[in-house]
C-alpha cells in the first residue's frame, strides 16, 4: 500500500480527483495520507480537512523577493527540508504535485527519486513546458501556434522543469473555436482522469512493460481494459456532477 502525499497551492481539483478515484476504488492500493500546502488560504486545504486527511501548511516562497538567486535557492531548499520532515513523520512513499507553484529542489528530488510525480497541462512538454510556462500561459501559446492538439502529461519530477521521465501523456484536440478558458476546461477533465491512472501505473510497476511495447495504443492491453472498466464510475461521476466540479455542464466543456 502506497502512502501518498499531495503537495498543492490552489483550488485542489486534481487533489479532489485523486481522492475521488480512491473513494470509488478505481485507484487501488493507495492511501491519501497527507496534504501539504504553501498558500495560507488555498481551498485545497478545506477539501483535505473535510475529507479527514492530515493537512499541513508550510509557508512558501512564491511572491517573496530575494537579493540574489542564491538566496532564493536556499529558501527553496529550506522549504523542502520542512516538507521532508512531514513526509517522514507520515511514512510517505509517493508524492503527487498537484497545482504546486514552486520548483522543487534537489534536496527533495534526490531523496524521493522516481517517487515524485507532477502533471503538466500540455502534451508537448518540451515546447510548452519549462520555467514560466504554466496555467493559461501554456494554453495561450498552444492557441497562438495553431496546434491541432494539446493535452496533459504526467511525469516523474527530476532536476529539470517539466522534462522528467514521462509516465503518461493524453492528447486533447484543439477546436477552431477554442479560447484559453475552453481549452483549459477540456484539458482539466482529462487531467482528472489521467493523474490517477498514472499513479496506478506507478503503483502496479506497469511503466517499464508499457514502455517496452513502444506504442501509445493500449486498447487491447489487459491492464488497460481493467483500468478503463474501473474508471467508468469516475467518468460517469464527472458527467453527472460537472456543474459542481467545473461550473459548467459536461456538454459545454467537451
Amino acid at each position: 500500500m502506497e502512502r501518498l502525499a499531495v503537495i498543492a497551492s490552489g483550488r485542489g481539483t486534481d487533489f479532489q480527483s485523486i481522492l475521488d478515484h480512491i473513494k470509488m476504488n478505481v485507484l487501488q492500493d493507495v492511501k491519501l495520507t497527507l496534504l501539504i500546502c504553501n498558500t495560507p488560504d488555498a481551498y485545497v486545504m478545506t477539501r483535505s480537512r473535510n475529507a479527514g486527511i492530515k493537512t499541513e501548511y508550510i509557508e512558501g516562497i512564491v511572491g517573496k523577493k530575494f537579493p540574489e538567486k542564491e538566496d532564493r535557492r536556499k529558501a527553496r531548499e529550506e522549504f523542502d527540508i520542512k516538507v521532508i520532515k512531514e513526509l517522514k513523520r507520515q511514512d510517505i512513499t509517493l508524492i503527487a504535485l498537484a497545482g504546486f507553484n514552486q520548483i522543487v529542489s534537489p534536496v527533495l528530488i534526490d531523496l524521493f527519486s522516481k517517487k515524485v510525480m507532477n502533471i503538466h497541462p500540455a502534451y508537448d512538454t518540451i515546447q510548452y513546458g519549462g520555467v514560466g510556462m504554466y496555467g493559461e500561459r501554456v494554453h495561450r501559446a498552444v492557441l497562438a501556434n495553431n496546434e491541432q492538439y494539446s493535452g496533459c502529461t504526467v511525469h516523474y519530477v527530476d532536476n529539470t522543469v517539466d522534462l522528467g521521465p514521462v509516465i503518461l501523456r493524453q492528447r486533447v484536440a484543439v477546436k477552431s473555436s477554442d479560447t484559453i478558458d475552453s481549452l483549459s476546461d477540456r484539458i482539466l477533465v482529462w487531467e482528472h482522469r489521467s493523474y490517477s491512472k498514472a499513479i496506478q501505473i506507478h503503483v502496479d510497476n506497469e511503466l517499464e512493460r508499457r514502455n517496452s511495447l513502444a506504442t501509445e495504443d493500449f486498447e487491447d492491453d489487459e491492464w488497460e481494459k481493467k483500468w478503463n472498466e474501473r474508471q467508468k464510475n469516475y467518468i460517469e461521476y464527472q458527467r453527472e456532477h460537472s456543474l459542481d466540479i467545473y461550473g459548467k455542464s459536461f456538454n459545454e466543456i467537451i
